[in-house]
């Protein structure tokens, strides 16, 4: 069973992670030849205080 973690910045419309979880479903069954059923994507939000980038929070920038 295909287990793939997304980190991303919050902020994103539940409807734009919904078709991210949708479209890396799809290429994953393509792919490997899985059934979409046994293809499991996980979405984590980071904050953008917990995101830093060139030594400064993302909420800073």
């Amino acid at each position: 069973m295909p287990i793939i973690n997304v980190q991303m910045m919050e902020g994103r419309p539940k409807e734009k992670i919904a078709e991210v979880i949708q479209n890396i479903t799809n290429t994953v069954s393509e792919t490997l030849d899985a059934p979409k059923e046994n293809i499991r994507v996980i979405v984590t939000e980071i904050p953008k205080t917990h995101w830093g980038k060139a030594g400064k929070p993302m909420s800073e920038r």
